[in-house]
């Protein structure tokens, strides 16, 4: 796309399927730099990751050639066949279907940044349903809860 001059920074936020806590401290780095090996194949280049055992923040700077919910399928289904086909769970991993993604000028990056590198210490006070809702209400977008989060799905024998 010659002629073509963008500056799009997204700001991914996803979860594991039902909010579980399944990402863990001894595999998490590289189940980042899998997803950075992602992104970056696609021709975007990841700012930052970061998140909980239950979710991810991922701070990239687009590239035009793909939309982001493009990106997104992309890097949720390589990370889970990489979760599952390394057996780093019990069972089957998957993400929860969706993600929010919220835009920001370069003056608002650091900041962003910073806050997607010090979750642990954002989740000490509020739960992830509670910051996720607070993004939504922020960027004043349109939910219902019924589909934003999705009840726990039971198991039956």
């Amino acid at each position: 796309m010659a002629n073509t001059y963008t500056q799009i920074y997204i700001h991914y936020v996803f979860a594991v399927q039902n909010r579980l806590g399944l990402i863990q401290n001894r595999w998490r780095d590289e189940l980042y730099k899998y997803m950075t090996g992602t992104i970056d194949n696609k021709g975007h280049k990841l700012l930052t990751i970061g998140g909980m055992p239950d979710h991810i923040h991922a701070l990239v700077s687009m590239s035009p050639k793909q939309a982001p919910s493009d990106l997104m399928a992309d890097v949720k289904r390589s990370s889970s066949l990489w979760i599952n086909n390394n057996r780093l769970v019990m069972g089957k991993f998957s993400w929860q279907e969706g993600f929010g993604a919220f835009s920001y000028g370069k003056s608002q990056i650091h900041d962003v940044a910073n806050y997607i590198e010090t979750q642990e210490q954002h989740h000490k006070k509020r739960t992830f349903m509670e910051e996720y809702l607070e993004f939504l209400k922020l960027f004043e977008i349109d939910y219902d809860e019924k589909y934003v989060f999705k009840p726990i799905e039971q198991i039956h024998e």
